[in-house]
Order: structure tokens, then C-alpha cells, then sequence
């Protein structure tokens, strides 16, 4: 058991992008950030599959190629080896939950379009 203080983790890059709370040993889980106009490259996973729940704002996220438009409250699960890519579109601030499981500790490949 152990207990994790969002306000003790630091989103990837400064103000956007993944702040994990954990990292495996068997699922990770961070809440991601993407101020307007901010993206984060396109990519699969191998073995692991990916989860985001919307809990604030709206966020474009394409899975192997097709737009997916999500808001608040909206789930969308990504199988493993579907490309996705995800932008902020909007004009304002999109928080969202990520998990991913079950962990591998290296299992992101980059995709350049």
C-alpha cells in the first residue's frame, strides 16, 4: 500500500504532458496536461494498452489515423500497437487521466509522420 501526492510529481514538460503518480510494477497511471495548441507525437505501444478519461476540456486524439474528438467525461481505450497522437486543439486547458498496463518498462515507439 502507499498513498502518492499529485502536488509532489511535475508534469514531463514543465506545464504539459504526463505527470505519472506510478510507474508499474504492474500498471502505470499520470495525469496528463496539454495547454492550447500543445501536442504530444505520435507513438504505439508494443504490449501495453493505453487509457484516457477527459476530466477537463476538450482534446483531439487520433488512433491509426482517425480524429477522435473527446470532452469531459469521455473514455477512450487504445490496443496495443494502435498508433495514436494527441493535440489540444481548443483554447483552453485539457486534463486527463492515463493508465497503462500491464507495465513494460520500455514499450513506447516513436512515429514519425
Amino acid at each position: 500500500m502507499f498513498i502518492v501526492d499529485e502536488k509532489d510529481k511535475e508534469f514531463r514538460f514543465g506545464d504539459s504532458g504526463p505527470k505519472y503518480l506510478m510507474k508499474g510494477p504492474r500498471t502505470n497511471f499520470a495525469i496528463v496536461q496539454f495547454q492550447a495548441g500543445q501536442d504530444f507525437q505520435g507513438h504505439y505501444h508494443e504490449i501495453m494498452e493505453e487509457n484516457f478519461y477527459i476530466i477537463e476540456g476538450e482534446v483531439d486524439i487520433y488512433v491509426d489515423g482517425v480524429k477522435h474528438t473527446l470532452k469531459e467525461g469521455q473514455l477512450i481505450h487504445i490496443e496495443p500497437k494502435e498508433t495514436h497522437y494527441v493535440i489540444n486543439n481548443s483554447n483552453a486547458v485539457v486534463k486527463m487521466i492515463s493508465t497503462l498496463g500491464p507495465y513494460v518498462e520500455v514499450d513506447k515507439i516513436d512515429v514519425h509522420e
